[in-house]
């Protein structure tokens, strides 16, 4: 526990200052820094018997589409699909074995959406006039609201939520998680004055923190899956890169969602 709580404080304070002071360019670099590793992750568990031909492809690829849906959302699906279709190619000519060249094709193409484009959105928050507030809404609400279900789960948790993906997860955890992850939205909001009511900031916070925990359990279903305990190594105690935004992945284009629902209604 001391270990994951070293990590957890000094990666929070590498990033901090970047939210604080750098505004939308320095959110852009540390995502996108975020999203090269997180591909290096995924490349050595998608396919660790060819890593370096699977990172080839979607190091430049995921950064190239994420760049795209994030400053040229014109030319993204064009760029996706160019993406898709070299994902598909390279495995083929490079790979002799065809179920050993398919296999590798799919978990990549997978990798060019799973996190180039579902981390976009962490940028997108930032430019609204609220984007500093907003950006510490989303993380506040995945970061505490998984530090509760951990602290929770480790104490009281008894009762598993879905063991044959996640077999330390309890429902008791996911509570603990909702109230952790409802009372960070509300200090977000006082401190930071998010414009959110409430009540709408109540209901969007619980619903968020079961996104995230849906977005742990689907890593955790493709880690399980491949035979993978950690995604990499790079914060002790925690695992990977991509282990610390798995449930991000999933919250961060839900609260896009909301901001998006909220324009069009007025």
């Amino acid at each position: 526990m001391k270990q994951r709580l070293i990590a957890g404080l000094t990666g929070l304070a590498i990033i901090l200052p970047g939210i604080l002071w750098g505004g939308v360019p320095a959110i852009a670099a540390l995502v996108g820094i975020a999203l090269l590793i997180c591909l290096e992750e995924f490349a050595g568990m998608a396919a660790p018997d060819q890593k370096k031909l699977a990172l080839a492809v979607l190091a430049p690829l995921g950064l190239a589409i994420h760049m795209a849906w994030t400053w040229a959302p014109d030319a993204a699906p064009v760029v996706s699909a160019i993406g898709t279709m070299l994902a598909l190619t390279v495995p083929m000519l490079r790979i002799p074995d065809v179920e050993a060249a398919a296999r590798v094709a799919t978990r990549v193409g997978f990798g060019l959406v799973y996190a180039p484009l579902m981390m976009a959105p962490l940028v997108w928050l930032r430019r609204e006039p609220d984007g500093l507030a907003l950006v510490f809404l989303v993380l506040a609400v995945t970061w505490l609201g998984d530090t509760g279900a951990y602290f929770a789960g480790r104490f009281a948790g008894k009762t598993p939520l879905f063991p044959r993906v996640s077999p330390k997860k309890t429902r008791e955890g996911v509570v603990g998680g909702v109230v952790a992850s409802v009372i960070g939205a509300c200090i977000v909001k006082q401190v930071a004055g998010v414009d959110i009511g409430w009540g709408p900031l109540v209901a969007l916070a619980v619903v968020l923190d079961l996104a995230g925990v849906v977005g742990d359990l689907a890593e955790s279903l493709l880690k399980r899956a491949w035979g993978v305990k950690d995604s990499g190594w790079i914060m002790p105690g925690h695992g990977g890169i991509l282990d610390r935004v798995d449930a991000l992945l999933f919250t961060a284009p839900l609260l896009w969602g909301y901001i998006v629902l909220r324009h069009t209604l007025g």
